[in-house]
């Protein structure tokens, strides 16, 4: 089980919270009539109350039907007793504080959440300051292998893609593998009964030749080369996801005579969501896909279903990446329901699949938001039925590519601390890795949770930022982390969500050389990828 948001059910984003209705005020319960009573007394003085003879035992709480009694006021009095101020003082004491103080934490109305919650679920605490991941300590992994280095969680990866399979019950659930990929992932998510979305021949080959299915891979890119299409083709991928329409006649004619390669083309709903800028692909004015605005993608279309090597399978989109709200993604099946309804009505036919891509978000630092997997798939196949039944269309055979949902969590980061640097109001933390390893922070701005392992520290916090040891000052890895103040060369920090899009975007920079990946399980821990040495770097140099 994860300590991470999947899956788990929450109020959607924008939705009205649940509200509590107040009933009707219930009026006092009133003592009936005394027996026998004896005639009000006069008037009294304005400082004593009347008095009356005692009559019978008041009537029950619940009893409403009971009348008022003679004796109460008409209206409550006008002013206040003279007793109470006629009003509060103009000014507050001189020995009152200027403000009242912050609350305590633990009378806050939102406690603080827990910061294991972006953690892999087999997280523990262990010794002192120590934490265990898949029943290994964190100080023994550096110790072992070394720092930095990468640890995936496998049975998080596992726990996350099933969870995937239970959300999606009846759609193809494809791994994307930019996110990460190495041979011990394509196993597992094969294993695991996903499908694979590769972008390169090169992702493609490392997959095929681990033992995956060609059928139950996509190939995906916007600029695919001459040697992914032939790769593609060689090895008989599933399908081929059309970006561009000069791609088409070259597909076509790269098809082998008396054979079809099935296709999907990745269309441009016009709908912007995503973390970054850079990371939104559901719009016009980016690099991805055909516009379903400007009618290149209804031009595309009518290409391939012109091609008799080509089978047009379906419709694909990808809005973007770290989306947390399940609203964008609903527009997208409306809009692609209504192309797919168009293309029935000029064409007369049917596409059976509909493939939505991934970009689903998680949750960087404990109490930042991520998507709701489960309630992502109960809404997204609603929409598509109700949807399709507006069109008159059969519900196609959905497909979603979830990577960073995946990996990220699965995978946490070992670093070791070079230097401490207070300069002026800064303080500068400098590990031993940087944005070779993990390019995210400079790219994106994305910020991160480091934690202190291996020792306890009773030093308050302090806000720090964690750079890495590369030629620039945007090789920032976490800015304003809370770290204890007596941190100091030689501590180990470990950083979680470290299992998506950092190696797999690695450089040489600097030529450091890529740290290892390690896998953890039940106690054990062995070793995926080594790490790239210096000999493995002078290698390729064959220049002179």
């Amino acid at each position: 089980m994860s300590h991470s948001t999947l899956p788990r059910t929450a109020q959607e984003p924008g939705g009205p919270p649940p509200s509590a209705t107040a009933g009707p005020l219930t009026p006092p319960a009133q003592a009936p009539p005394p027996a026998q009573a004896q005639a009000p007394a006069p008037a009294p003085a304005p400082a004593q109350p009347p008095t009356t003879t005692p009559g019978p035992a008041p009537a029950p709480a619940d009893d409403l039907s009971a009348p008022l009694p003679e004796s109460l006021p008409e209206a409550l009095p006008e002013e206040l007793p003279e007793a109470l101020p006629q009003a509060l003082p103009g000014s507050l004491p001189d020995s009152l504080p200027a403000s009242l103080p912050e609350p305590l934490p633990e009378t806050r109305a939102h406690p603080l959440p827990d910061p294991l919650s972006v953690w892999p679920g087999s997280t523990l605490p262990h010794g002192p300051g120590d934490l265990t991941l898949g029943g290994v300590p964190l100080t023994e992994l550096a110790d072992r292998f070394g720092t930095p280095a990468y640890v995936m969680d496998e049975d998080e990866v596992r726990h996350r893609c099933r969870a995937y399979l239970r959300a999606f019950p009846d759609a193809d659930v494809f791994y994307a593998a930019k996110a990460f990929l190495c041979r011990a992932m394509v196993h597992w998510v094969y294993e695991e009964g996903l499908g694979l979305d590769v972008c390169s021949a090169g992702e493609l080959e490392l997959a095929v030749t681990t033992g995956f299915p060609p059928e139950r891979i996509v190939l995906h890119g916007n600029a695919k080369s001459p040697a992914d299409l032939q790769a593609a083709l060689r090895l008989g991928v599933g399908r081929i996801v059309i970006d561009s329409t000069s791609e088409i006649a070259r597909l076509a004619a790269a098809v082998p005579a008396g054979t079809r390669q099935k296709v999907l083309i990745r269309v441009v709903p016009g709908i912007a969501a995503g973390g970054h800028a850079k990371v939104r692909t559901g719009t016009d004015d980016q690099k991805f896909g055909l516009s379903i605005a400007d009618g290149s993608a209804q031009h595309a279309i009518t290409r391939v279903l012109g091609q008799p090597r080509l089978e047009l399978a379906g419709l694909h989109c990808h809005l973007g990446s770290q989306i947390t709200t399940v609203k964008p993604y609903l527009s997208a099946v409306r809009r692609l329901v209504g192309l797919l309804a168009r293309i029935h009505e000029q064409h007369g036919v049917t596409l059976p699949e509909l493939d939505l891509g991934g970009g689903h978000g998680v949750a960087y630092r404990p109490g930042e938001p991520a998507l709701d997997i489960a309630a992502l798939g109960a809404r997204i196949r609603a929409e598509l039925v109700r949807s399709c039944a507006a069109a008159g269309l059969p519900v196609p055979r959905l497909a979603v590519e979830p990577g960073r949902a995946i990996a990220g969590p699965s995978g946490v980061v070992l670093y070791r601390v070079l230097s401490v640097k207070r300069t002026g109001t800064h303080i500068f933390v400098a590990v031993d890795g940087g944005m070779s390893d993990n390019p995210r922070p400079a790219l994106y701005g994305v910020r991160y949770a480091p934690r202190l392992v291996g020792r306890s520290s009773s030093a308050a916090p302090e806000r720090v930022t964690v750079v890495g040891r590369h030629c620039e000052a945007g090789d920032i890895l976490a800015a304003d982390a809370r770290l204890p103040g007596d941190l100091r060369p030689g501590d180990l920090l470990a950083v979680p969500v470290a299992g998506a899009y950092h190696l797999s975007m690695a450089s040489g920079y600097n030529l450091v050389g890529r740290p290892p990946v390690v896998a953890v399980t039940s106690g054990t821990a062995r070793l995926l990828v080594r790490r790239e040495s210096l000999a493995d770097i002078q290698e390729r140099d064959i220049g002179l």
